[in-house]
């Protein structure tokens, strides 16, 4: 059975924002970032997305455990972290499509912080708020079943992918699977479904959006559960999605130095080339300037120059 949302005009606006939006991406090479700012940008979601459930790690502390270093923090906001970079570092290895996936994702980010990690909760759960209850999940013996219908809808659904993502994300928080754990899964699943259809999504820290406003998010939920239907989180989901690619545009149109070029281009892979193939990615800067480039990456040693003047070619090392 298909969830229940309607396609408002509001919807329809946002996905031409940013079906427009992705085209641009394409179109200049933006889906592809540099390692510095693919770094930066898992570095960002890890953050933002288990700020949003209460872990006090900073950026800073979460760059040292990437690169292996000590920290001293609280041990399970220090678990936490390193089971996301664990995660997050292996984000190909799990299928969107595949609900054993799902629970096996489920099982490496919760390990060691509950018991049962990747399975399905076995007692009833609500979501309290101040001395009301929020939200009252479904009873545990329908999890299975509401679960298995959620991914057939994935793998049969018609939908766009942007709308079938915010709609998963969604249902998911509503059937509660987990005790614990629901966030992360829901906001890293929707990127992992996106992923599969724009590869940029993978370096896309959309979670910090919605960690710097959080009310907005648990609103979004809280609408859609009172009318029964996903269309507001549907809504709320798009927006921040449109306006974390509005960022990504800012940032890469920014004015490009030396080292940010060689960066970039050595993040194409692009094992031989001309300074006319450099010049295609970089389209405003002077033949003068693409040499200087060149010259000083032959000389940081990232690629060697084989003959000269206008028969010059450059091999990535």
């Amino acid at each position: 059975m298909k969830p229940p949302y309607e396609i408002t005009p509001e919807i329809l606006r946002l996905i031409t924002s940013i079906s427009e939006k992705i085209g641009e991406v394409n179109a200049n090479f933006l889906n592809r970032p540099s390692p510095k700012l693919r770094k930066q940008n898992r570095i960002k979601t890890i953050h933002s997305s288990l700020k949003i459930e209460g872990n006090h790690l900073t950026e800073e502390q979460i760059t040292a455990l990437l690169e292996n270093k000590r920290v001293i923090g609280p041990k399970k906001d220090v678990v936490e972290v390193l089971n996301a970079i664990e995660i997050y570092e292996n984000l190909g290895k799990y299928d969107p499509d595949n609900e054993q996936s799902f629970l096996k994702a489920h099982l490496k980010l919760m390990n060691g912080l509950i018991e049962n990690p990747g399975k399905y909760r076995k007692q009833g759960v609500g979501i309290v708020k101040g001395s009301k209850v929020e939200h009252m999940a479904p009873p545990f013996n329908n999890v299975p079943f509401l679960m298995k219908d959620l991914f057939e809808y994935l793998k049969k659904g018609d939908e766009i992918e942007l709308i079938k993502s915010c709609v998963f994300h969604y249902e998911m928080e509503f059937i509660h699977p987990f005790i614990d754990g629901n966030g992360r899964m829901g906001r890293l699943w929707q990127t992992l479904i996106l992923m599969e259809k724009y590869p940029l999504f993978e370096f896309l820290p959309f979670e910090t959006l919605i960690s710097n406003d959080q009310e907005k998010y648990y609103k979004a939920l809280s609408e859609s559960d009172k009318s029964g239907q996903s269309t507001k989180f549907i809504e709320y989901m798009l927006n921040v999605i449109n306006t974390s690619i509005s960022e990504l545009l800012n940032f890469n149109n920014r004015t490009l130095n030396e080292e940010d070029r060689l960066e970039y281009f050595v993040s194409m892979n692009k094992i031989e080339f001309n300074r006319k193939d450099y010049m295609v990615i970089f389209k405003d800067i002077s033949s003068a300037t693409a040499s200087r480039d060149l010259k000083k990456g032959v000389e940081l040693n990232l690629f060697d120059k084989i003959g000269e003047k206008n028969k010059t070619i450059y091999r990535l090392k």
